[in-house]
This record gives structure tokens, sequence and C-alpha cells, in this order.
């Protein structure tokens, strides 16, 4: 428990349960901004951690886009009592924790998401599984198919010709390959 003092000085007590902490949510796919506005109309501390990234289109226009670092995800930042106001927002649909319980997260990891987001250094990371099918997507072999292999800390993008069942492995950078 702590103690705290009103403005009038009058002495109030504050349980564990009415002090805020930060919450993970996961919401619906592909929602979790309208859902930041539900969440800000209702008065609730929310924070989504998004970066940006570079899409060429079809007619070879880059655009920047903004995307949700953690897609489905948002935090928010309620005391015990508000959890019932968070899951009653559009696009919500649980606060992540135990069945019993939502698990709050510290605040020097928000922190940290939030100082790297201002400053523009945060991308998404997902590593590439050996034996992952993984497609190249530039260069001159942009499109191609493939298992990833790795030997000797090099990446190594196997060729498979389908119509003749054959293999080539080929060392391709890291940044080329995304998940097929």
């Amino acid at each position: 428990m702590r103690i705290n003092t009103g403005c009038s000085g009058d002495r109030f007590i504050m349980t564990v349960d009415d002090e805020r902490r930060w919450f993970a949510v996961f919401t619906i796919a592909q929602n979790e901004r309208s859902t930041a506005r539900h969440l800000d109309l209702r008065q609730i501390e929310s924070f989504l951690p998004t970066y940006e990234t570079a899409r060429v289109w079809k007619n070879r226009q880059r655009k920047t886009i903004v995307r949700p670092l953690f897609p489905t995800y948002l935090f928010v930042r309620i005391s015990h009592r508000e959890r019932a106001r968070v899951l009653a927002t559009p696009g919500v649909l649980q606060i992540v924790g135990t069945p019993q319980q939502p698990v709050p997260l510290d605040d020097s990891e928000i922190d940290l998401l939030r100082t790297h987001c201002a400053m523009k250094r945060i991308e998404p990371f997902r590593e590439l599984v050996v034996g992952e099918p993984v497609r190249i997507r530039n260069g001159a072999l942009k499109g191609l198919k493939g298992v990833l292999v790795r030997r000797n800390s090099n990446l190594r993008f196997v060729l498979t010709l389908e119509m003749i069942n054959q293999h080539a492995a080929i060392e391709v950078d890291a940044n080329q390959l995304e998940p097929a």
C-alpha cells in the first residue's frame, strides 16, 4: 500500500490495485490504430509503437508507410479498476497475461520503446529459421523462392527448380530475404 496526500492535505490510501501499470492488449488484426483512438476517447493512456517502411508499388512509385511494430498489439497504462473499460473498448480482444490476471510490463521497457520510436530507430525483427521457405525481395533474383540454409555463419539460399526437381545453393545477404 502507498499513502498519498490529496490537494487539500487530506490523506487517503491508494492500494496497489489502484496503481497504474503498463499492460499489453491483444486487438483484432489490423485494428490497432482504431482501437488506440477508442481508448483515447475513453481517456485511457495507450501507446502504439510504429515504424516506417518504404514500399514500391507496381507503378514504381515509392511510398513511406507507417505500420505497427507489433501487429495486433498495443499497450495501455491502467489501474486494476480500469480493466473492464479496456475490455469493453471496440477492437480489444484481451489483456495479455495468465488466465487468472493480466501481467504488467516494466515501465523501462515501454520507455525504451517510446524513445526509439520517437527517434525512428526501431524496426521489427523476425529471425529467418533454417529450413524455412523464403523469397528474395530485391536484386536480380527478386521473387525467387527457396529454402534458407545457414552454414558457417553465412546465409545460403537454396533455389529449387520445381519443374526438374533440382537445387542450387546461392549466397545471399540476409536483408535481401523475406519469409515466403
